[in-house]
């Protein structure tokens, strides 16, 4: 009998009451044009900004002339992928290669999309600024990615760099070597397979800096 596949969403939801914007972000809204009970049929418009909950960083988002979110191959964002468990770190820790990630290079193949877990998501919408307080990851680490072959990297905090320091080196190096980024993630400690799967596609807006994900994992048994 068929084990039936379990499906894990990976994206927060978007909730204008419940939500974690960095203080530079627009706010989100979705407000009702076009009620049921008025007008027969229920339309609302959505406000936010491009980086707003679970989304991809498209290269243009920090390097002139990067591809937008148009522009990336839809085969990059939906593969098996690498989960790293970095739940020990503390906020503002940094994730290095050498400590953290080099034991996993064998792995980091191409086409492999690599997920950090920091466990950040629990701060997901809460009160204070603990969200932003995140563990980031050392610049370095974009080059020794890329160097891998790993061209998409994700994780459960809102940035790889330090939020609000005012310097975005890993964006930089990673993206301005083709890679993307996924920021924003939830529920990766719910991820227990070696055959993972994930689909990370954000929606198909042209010219696009960033999109908003709905990101889906599920096991990939062996095939027999």
């Amino acid at each position: 009998m068929n084990r039936k596949r379990e499906f894990i969403d990976l994206s927060h939801p978007l909730d204008p009451n419940n939500i974690s914007l960095w203080r530079t972000m627009p706010p989100f809204t979705c407000c009702p044009i076009a009620t049921i009970e008025k007008d027969t049929f229920s339309i609302h418009t959505i406000s936010m900004g491009t980086h707003t909950g679970t989304h991809v960083d498209a290269p243009c988002h920090f390097i002139q002339g990067g591809k937008s979110i148009d522009e990336i191959p839809i085969d990059v964002l939906h593969g098996p992928a690498l989960l790293i468990d970095l739940t020990h770190k503390r906020a503002h820790e940094s994730i290095s290669w050498a400590e953290d990630l080099s034991p996993y290079a064998e792995q980091m193949q191409p086409g492999v999309i690599l997920l950090l877990h920091t466990g950040w998501s629990r701060y997901w919408a809460k009160e204070g600024q603990e969200y932003f307080k995140h563990p980031y990851v050392e610049p370095s680490v974009a080059g020794k990615l890329l160097e891998h072959g790993t061209m998409v990297i994700g994780l459960d905090t809102p940035n790889p760099d330090v939020t609000g320091s005012g310097g975005h080196p890993f964006h930089e190096i990673f993206l301005g070597g083709g890679g993307y980024i996924i920021e924003n993630l939830t529920n990766l400690e719910k991820l227990r397979s070696m055959k993972l799967m994930v689909n990370l596609l954000p929606i198909n807006i042209v010219g696009s800096d960033g999109a908003p994900v709905r990101g889906v994992a599920w096991d990939e048994p062996e095939q027999k």
